[in-house]
């Protein structure tokens, strides 16, 4: 049975990629989100689906916009997989058909927030001195 503790650093790991994106402007897709964390077959879209899940859950808290809608499905049309309108509806941030165009402007929407939000971050990251 995995380390309880094992998600967290996967966790964190994906954050800070996301982030780079983020600062980057660019979406990066959930074979790369995963590989670029080192996770490994099998699963490994599933795997980075519950730690994106679980990034989610930590923005909704946090009152943050999904950093997790950086991450789009490879033949989805720059959308993310279904499950990211499910979580998001979840945390009572979606409402819709996450096959609908309602879910293609909300999402638009979330990453221009996300991209702002993180890339901001990012830069008083990269330019603070400790």
């Amino acid at each position: 049975m995995p380390d309880a503790g094992a998600g967290q650093p996967a966790r964190t790991r994906l954050r800070q990629s996301l982030c780079r994106a983020a600062a980057e402007r660019r979406t990066v897709t959930y074979r790369e989100a995963a590989l670029g964390i080192g996770l490994a077959p099998p699963q490994l879209i599933q795997g980075v689906a519950r730690l994106l899940e679980a990034l989610m859950a930590e923005d909704a808290a946090a009152g943050h916009p999904f950093i997790a809608a950086l991450v789009v499905g490879r033949a989805r049309d720059g959308l993310p997989a279904p499950g990211f309108f499910e979580a998001a509806a979840r945390l009572g941030r979606f409402r819709g058909d996450p096959a609908g165009p309602e879910a293609a402007a909300w999402h638009a929407a979330e990453l221009a927030r996300a991209q702002d939000f993180h890339a901001a971050r990012s830069e008083t990251a990269f330019t603070s001195t400790d």
